[in-house]
């Protein structure tokens, strides 16, 4: 990943989720989806308030509420800024969402984009409980829901693309890197990857 990927990192998210707002039976739903609050809010700031809904923090709450609109035909986009506390919806959804396809045979199509990120750790260190990427045990852990990871600018609009209209009956879990949403210094450090922890 060079610099000049970096600088368009958040521009390429922004579009997306403004393209994704755009579309048939999409909504975006978590913590900070309607209001500021974390970095990731910034790319919905001109989203239709109609299409966000905000949601309490209760990780676990918010994915069963997720995995009821996709019952009911939304295509929800469930936002948790931080993977660590995605942590406390992961048996929601290893559990109803990921075997959804088996205990239906099939009949109840759901489809789920889970957005979430590992958290910036600089200018300023937000400590370790901030900064968790788990997408290594995630992949292990799950049978239907696809975990992609986002590392360039390049990924992100075809992997929400991918996410939206794909038919093979899976959700998709996008993880985000916290560190390339801060352009200016990144570019003026030259940071060419995400910190690993």
């Amino acid at each position: 990943m060079t610099t000049s990927t970096q600088l368009k990192y958040f521009d390429e998210l922004k579009r997306t989720m403004e393209w994704l707002a755009q579309q048939p039976k999409v909504m975006f739903v978590g913590q900070t989806v309607a209001g500021p609050g974390t970095f990731m809010f910034q790319t919905l700031r001109d989203c239709p308030k109609e299409r966000c809904l905000e949601m309490p923090i209760n990780e676990s709450f918010q994915m069963q509420f997720t995995i009821g609109l996709a019952l009911a035909g939304v295509v929800p986009v469930s936002v948790y800024p931080r993977q660590n506390f995605l942590l406390l919806a992961t048996g929601d959804m290893a559990n109803m969402l990921d075997k959804i396809p088996m205990i239906s045979g099939g009949k109840w199509p759901v489809k789920v984009i889970i957005r979430v990120a590992t958290g910036p750790d600089a200018p300023v260190h937000p400590g370790h409980q901030h900064i968790g990427n788990h997408a290594k045990a995630l992949r292990e852990l799950f049978s239907w829901i696809e975990v992609v990871e986002l590392n360039s600018a390049e990924e992100i609009f075809p992997a929400y693309v991918n996410a939206l209209t794909r038919t093979d009956g899976k959700s998709t879990l996008v993880i985000e890197h916290g560190n390339f949403y801060n352009e200016e210094y990144y570019a003026k450090r030259m940071i060419t990857t995400p910190s690993q922890h």
